[in-house]
């Protein structure tokens, strides 16, 4: 394709896109991988392997039966909100014993959605902590599985004891629409929580 001068101008004068790291984290198996899959734009890095007899003594099954692998060290995509605006998604493992990758992978990261699953709400208690413990601003998005009750997103604020600002949302990890809604979320809040950290103390 050929490009006049002066587009070729307004493409070289156009400033770099501002990037944002953002976590996905949660319990095992509640759809960390699926989201990131879901959104992004290039073949998303995924480090699964196959869960084995091996490892059943510490990899805690109940309510994912039928989950086969499972992520040992994290996922990684990108996905492009405004032409400005590109966010690098890093997908946690789930189980307790990768979880001295979290600090690493969160270094530098703007926010996290934090997914959870009302089959095994209390799975998100570890990751609610880590991020408040951090000061990382964070949302919970509840993954709306086939056969799991529904529940209003206050009912599961008031499970999680959560603090009033931190946004409480529903989503289908799988939707891309519905998973682009909940990372437009936590960039908005993340960038809220920000802003007024910012702010001068008033005297």
């Amino acid at each position: 394709m050929v490009f006049g001068r002066s587009e070729r101008r307004r493409k070289q004068d156009a400033p770099d896109p501002v990037t944002l790291k953002i976590l996905v984290a949660g319990g095992f198996g509640v759809g960390k991988t699926t989201l990131v899959g879901a959104v992004s734009e290039i073949k998303p890095l995924r480090t699964e392997e196959r869960l084995t007899e091996a490892g059943r003594p510490v990899d805690d099954l109940a309510g994912v039966e039928g989950k086969k692998t499972t992520t040992v060290a994290m996922d990684f995509g990108r996905i492009t909100l405004r032409e400005d605006l590109v966010l690098y998604l890093f997908g946690t493992p789930g189980q307790d014993r990768f979880w001295f990758l979290w600090d690493e992978l969160a270094r530098g990261a703007l926010g996290s959605v934090v997914l959870a699953d009302t089959r095994r709400l209390e799975d998100s208690f570890a990751a609610i902590d880590y991020f408040e413990r951090r000061g990382i601003p964070f949302m919970v998005a509840v993954n709306c599985f086939d056969g799991a009750e529904r529940y209003p997103a206050e009912t599961v604020r008031d499970a999680l004891d959560l603090d009033p600002e931190v946004p409480v949302m529903l989503c289908d990890a799988r939707e891309k629409d519905s998973a682009k809604d909940v990372l437009i979320a936590v960039v908005e809040h993340a960038m809220h929580v920000s802003a007024r950290r910012r702010e001068p103390a008033l005297p």
